[in-house]
């Protein structure tokens, strides 16, 4: 009897102490045959049937619910089923222990050297078929775990049963379980070395999740049926920076609800959101994180799954139909993506073998003092390809067409939220995180270096130079950074009262002074309509004609100014109701006169910056832009040109920030002849009051403001005009 089992094992595996389970369990080369080990609590009698003749042999009960039996004559490999009796009849299986391993050397090296960036191809739970046998193949890093079990409704929850098998080269354990398929829920358990049994945790690498308050991991197909491989040519053959670039920014479980409250699902929102983004002239939805996470009011930004679609819009399949869909209607669509933090539900990343694995172990770099959440360890090999991944994943998989990487200012400094005492410079004093700046450009070098046209785009507050220089020549690589410097100078601007406006104008004239540093993003987004702030709308001076003529002038300036363009949802129809993620935006305001002008200016400036080369085509050139007069501060009215190349007609941008209309204003022009009103946003249709230059004006060879041409017209109040020379195009359409 010496294949039996030592009792102290025997007792380590009845402990879910066992730290190396396929030593002992299944089945293994004994003297006179095979000797089967299996763990199986709950069954009264267990018997193993052999593939080959059929023949049934009882495995004796050892202890509790571990059985152990010799199968005589038998050699490896043993090919069987086992048959376990219990309460609820008999239960036939395949033994998860005789199975050899699915990952190899080359997983465990690329893993330790940081260098396997799709990590989410070999971890995480994959529909496979091994050895013959359909099931699934989980695999989870946990270098500190002394034990990792996967545990789910398949074996009732129990850490015995399925204890993981551990590669000691990587701290990877994985396991293939035999008939499982998609939608089965699970979660890891985990054992730490000082014997703790930590909280059931969430798979970092799981592709869906359970909607909330439910935290388990989902099974879940990533097979995916695309219609798309036009759109993502051409993508990949284009120059972003010289395409039009509109991006309407939506929260997905709030742009539309049921009448009982409940979230759309990404079918019913393709069906509405789509044709409305592309009616309106947007080319891309932007939307808030989509990744799972547990708190609606976080929105998104403490994920705990960064390779999980939420189960709040109906999982992973129906996001990929959705993006097919709007590539095939022509809208590009763009993911929020988190790696700068992530939230300490016990769930989740934090602590997760017992140890600090994922976040920084310095708690001066590992937590972030403001969100209170954790921060990942930036300069940990296995983390940084954890984030690669996550980032590849979302634009492979799912073919998006770009991330915007959600505060990046906070990752590039040591300081960032902290105050004295409570960070460590580096060795010269210093404050940049280089760990932070290395995987920035890793990260933004691997998805330029695949050429298929994917954006990155930085959400950065900072005066850090180079955010959208090339890797190569010492930038961070991104393709575009948002610039909260004009945001947040516009809306300070455009808050003051008309007559104070004089006294300030500098705070829209300076953009100008840095407008091609960077490839920028003009956002105004979701950030500027919650906590407090009311809506673009609601903190403008005035009576409420004012207040939308305001709102108008700002969008038409806008989308006159040097930069791609972002708009958070419900602003484009003049919003007053603060946004919440608990319900919709008002879109019963359409009923109404001035908010239907407002969504029809939105849509038509969208159609000019698509139709006019000049105002998309050269948004990082400065010798396409000129001022024409950005002094008159008495009059607070802006005035220049967006040019392009000699066959682009030119436009001319005129914005009065007061309420008193100009007549006889004289404006410099680049040539003389009839100049077309190309758009006017004090006219009747936008809700405004009509003043204008009935459609045209005149330009004379009479040079003004250092042009050779100027004309006489009359600037409308509180509006925005842009004017084109006549024949270069016909209009809005």
């Amino acid at each position: 009897m010496d294949w039996r089992a030592p009792q102290p094992e025997i007792e380590a595996l009845l402990g879910g102490r066992h730290a190396d389970p396929f030593a002992i369990l299944g089945p293994h080369e004994a003297e006179g045959g095979v000797v089967v080990r299996a763990l199986v609590p709950g069954a009264s009698r267990l018997a193993l049937r052999r593939a080959e003749g059929g023949q049934e042999l009882e495995l004796p009960r050892r202890r509790d619910a571990l059985f152990e039996g010799l199968v005589p004559g038998a050699a490896m490999p043993l090919r069987y089923t086992l048959l376990a009796e219990t309460g609820q009849g008999v239960r036939h299986f395949e033994d998860p222990y005789r199975f050899g391993p699915m990952l190899g050397p080359l997983d465990d090296h690329l893993l330790v050297e940081g260098t396997h960036t799709r990590l989410h191809q070999r971890l995480g739970a994959h529909l496979v078929c091994h050895g013959g046998t359909r099931g699934v193949r989980f695999a989870v890093w946990a270098p500190n775990a002394a034990r990792v079990s996967v545990v789910g409704n398949h074996n009732g929850w129990d850490g015995r049963v399925h204890p993981m098998r551990l590669r000691r080269d990587s701290g990877l354990w994985e396991i293939f379980i035999p008939g499982l398929g998609e939608g089965a829920v699970y979660k890891y358990e985990l054992l730490a070395r000082d014997g703790r049994l930590l909280p059931l945790k969430a798979d970092p690498f799981g592709f869906a999740a359970e909607l909330r308050p439910s935290t388990a991991s989902v099974v879940a197909s990533l097979d995916f049926a695309w219609t798309d491989a036009a759109w993502m040519a051409d993508r990949a053959t284009a120059d972003a920076r010289r395409r039009p670039m509109t991006i309407y920014e939506v929260h997905a479980p709030s742009w539309k609800r049921h009448p009982d409250g409940r979230f759309w699902n990404w079918d019913e929102l393709a069906c509405d959101l789509i044709p409305y983004a592309r009616e309106m002239g947007f080319t891309h939805i932007e939307f808030l994180p989509v990744m799972e996470h547990p708190l609606d009011a976080s929105w998104g930004y403490q994920p705990v799954g960064l390779f999980a679609a939420t189960a709040r819009l109906g999982g992973p399949a129906g996001l990929a139909r959705f993006i097919d869909r709007a590539h095939e209607a022509g809208i590009g669509v763009i993911l929020d993506w988190v790696p700068a933090h992530f939230p300490q539900d016990a769930h989740g990343l934090a602590c997760f073998d017992g140890t600090a694995l994922f976040e920084h172990p310095d708690p001066a770099r590992g937590f972030q003092p403001d969100w209170q959440t954790a921060v990942f360890d930036y300069g940990r090999s296995e983390v940084s390809a954890f984030l690669c991944s996550s980032a590849l994943f979302w634009l492979e998989t799912f073919h998006a067409d770009g991330l915007r990487v959600d505060a990046v200012s906070s990752m590039l400094y040591l300081d960032y939220a902290r105050g004295p005492g409570q960070w460590t410079p580096n060795e010269d004093g210093s404050n940049h995180n280089r760990d932070a700046v290395s995987f920035l450009r890793r990260l933004n070098a691997l998805v330029a270096g695949r050429g298929d046209g994917a954006l990155m785009i930085a959400e950065e507050a900072s005066a850090w130079r180079g955010v959208t220089r090339p890797v190569g020549e010492g930038g961070l690589g991104f393709s575009f950074k948002w610039n909260m410097g004009w945001m947040n100078d516009t809306l300070r601007y455009v808050a003051k009262e008309p007559v104070h406006r004089r006294w300030h104008h500098q705070l829209v004239s300076f953009g100008l002074m840095y407008a091609w540093d960077e490839a920028f993003i003009l956002p105004l987004s979701h950030d500027e309509v919650v906590h407090g702030k009311g809506t673009l709308l609601g903190r403008l001076p005035g009576d409420d004609w004012q207040r939308f003529a305001t709102l108008r002038t700002l969008y038409a300036c806008m989308w006159g100014h040097p930069g791609k363009k972002l708009l958070f949802m419900g602003q484009e129809v003049g919003q007053w109701r603060e946004w919440s993620e608990a319900g919709e935006p008002d879109w019963g305001l359409l009923a109404h006169a001035p908010h239907q002008g407002m969504q029809r200016l939105v849509r038509d400036l969208n159609l000019l910056h698509r139709d006019q080369p000049a105002l998309c085509r050269h948004d990082t050139d400065p010798g396409k832009f000129r001022w024409v007069d950005a002094d008159d501060a008495g009059r607070s009215v802006f005035s220049w040109l967006r040019l392009g190349q000699p066959d682009e007609p030119p436009v001319a941008v005129l914005a009065n920030f007061t309420p008193v209309p100009r007549e006889g204003f004289r404006i410099g022009l680049p040539r003389a002849g009839r100049w077309r009103e190309l758009l006017n946003s004090d006219a009747a249709c936008y809700g405004g009051s009509n003043v204008g230059n009935l459609g045209s004006v005149a330009a004379r060879d009479d040079p003004a403001f250092g042009l050779p041409a100027s004309a006489s017209l009359t600037l409308p109040p509180l509006a925005c005009l842009y004017l084109a020379p006549e024949g270069s195009c016909d209009g809005l359409r």
